[in-house]
């Protein structure tokens, strides 16, 4: 059997990769994203620090290696950082990254998202963008200590990219407001010692890529990565 480990981001829960872990349910696979200690609720994450989080994703790893004979993980923002931790310790076989946080906050796209929103809310549209409705919901219900945590998590996990070495697939969208996309996608890319690795760009997508138009075209190039046989090779120019 085939076990995905897939980590949510932070102040997420499940939900918010949903589309990621019921698409590959679908192939019969042990699909498991636990709800990180803290997260689901509006002040779980003031009694926890980054250890917990990195714990339950260990303690996740370790069942599924135990019950699969082939262990895949995918992480998603914060949880690509510990899925990348998790790789670097443990022998599953593939790792995705999506819109992974090697870095935070990209102020002028977030300058821009704003900007949009506020010509929305003059419309009266806002009750219907997904991005700004999660987006305002991780701004009430995340404390500053969870935020200090957070912060604190990645620069403790950044130096364990370079102990990464199974097959890689880094995929981050070019118009995210929370994630440099090209200093953090480009500095994993780097650090990491997978022979086997490539980069993909969604230029018009956001941090949460499967709310875009670029939805199924995510979940195949997931499917095409985690279901080859082959080596994957390093794309040039467009992927890198």
């Amino acid at each position: 059997m085939i076990g995905c480990l897939v980590l949510h981001g932070f102040s997420g829960t499940p939900d918010e990769v949903e589309a990621i872990t019921s698409h590959l349910e679908k192939r019969h696979w042990l699909v498991y994203c636990p709800t990180l200690p803290g997260h689901g609720s509006k002040d779980g994450l003031k009694g926890v620090t980054y250890k917990h989080w990195i714990y339950a994703a260990e303690v996740a790893a370790e069942e599924l290696l135990k019950r699969c004979e082939k262990v895949y993980v995918i992480g998603f923002s914060m949880g690509g950082m510990i899925a990348s931790y998790i790789a670097s310790k443990y022998p599953v076989e593939k790792l995705v990254l999506l819109s992974t946080a090697a870095f935070y906050i990209n102020p002028r796209q977030l300058v821009q998202d704003v900007a949009g929103w506020v010509l929305e809310g003059l419309r009266g549209e806002l009750e219907d963008d997904k991005l700004y409705q999660f987006y305002m919901k991780k701004v009430k219900e995340t404390p500053i200590i969870a935020t200090k945590e957070f912060s604190i998590m990645v620069r403790k996990l950044r130096p364990h990219l370079k102990n990464v070495k199974i097959p890689t697939l880094i995929i981050q969208g070019e118009s995210d407001g929370l994630v440099p996309p090209k200093k953090s996608a480009e500095f994993i890319y780097e650090q990491i010692q997978s022979k086997e690795k490539r980069v993909y760009y969604f230029p018009k997508a956001k941090h949460y890529i499967w709310f875009g138009e670029d939805k199924e075209d995510l979940l195949k190039r997931i499917d095409d990565f985690l279901l080859t046989k082959n080596k994957v090779d390093i794309e040039e120019g467009e992927g890198n």
